[in-house]
């Protein structure tokens, strides 16, 4: 199993960014798939799952409105969409799959 997030970088305050995971090594359309973020020192906060076939998701209540997870099962690729980014969101995004991490992807939000 991998998993390999990119998309990450430094935007401002109000800006977007769009996250993806690029999944391998699994039949990804059997797993619901999930985001999660860190900040240093803070335990891992889970902000997004989306169903294995996309049809049911749910959001940490501090990023609801704001971001949209996504999937394309047909790519592997499970995605996040950010959109009036906080500094407060700032932090390593994780995507997830039961018992498995990718490496992570930094998001720094900063004017």
């Amino acid at each position: 199993v991998q998993l390999v997030e990119s998309g990450g970088g430094l935007v401002q305050p109000g800006g977007s960014l769009r996250l993806s995971c690029a999944a391998s090594g699994f039949t990804f359309s059997s797993y619901d798939m999930r985001w999660y973020r860190q900040v240093p020192g803070k335990e891992r906060e889970l902000v997004a799952t989306i169903t294995s076939a996309g049809g049911s998701t749910n959001y940490a209540d501090s990023v609801k409105g704001r971001f949209t997870i996504s999937r394309d099962n047909a790519k592997n690729t499970v995605y996040l969409q950010m959109n009036s980014l906080e500094p407060e969101d700032t932090a390593v995004y994780y995507c997830n799959r039961f018992g498995y991490w990718g490496k992570g992807t930094l998001v720094t939000v900063s004017s």
